[in-house]
């Protein structure tokens, strides 16, 4: 019983043509998740009221970009708490 209700799943929503398909899907939406939770965490977005200009906190010397070409800073800015 169990093994027919897997081999009909398999024989329709496995087939070996598709597993690009799926690969390509779940990379899309692995790394969409992945840059709205770095947007969602940087320096410009204000989750809480008691900091409510958490941008005066970023030190000149301090990178808050996702690639630096020049590599001119020093160090890069971490939120210390949410």
């Amino acid at each position: 019983m169990v093994s027919s209700a897997r081999s009909k799943f398999m024989r329709n929503w496995f087939v070996i043509e598709a597993i690009p398909l799926y690969a390509v899907i779940s990379l899309t939406v692995g790394g969409a998740a992945w840059y709205l939770t770095r947007l969602a965490r940087g320096p410009t977005v204000v989750w809480t009221k008691s900091n409510p200009t958490p941008w005066n906190d970023v030190k000149p010397d301090e990178n808050v970009k996702m690639l630096d070409v020049n590599n001119r800073f020093s160090k890069s800015w971490s939120r210390d708490k949410l």
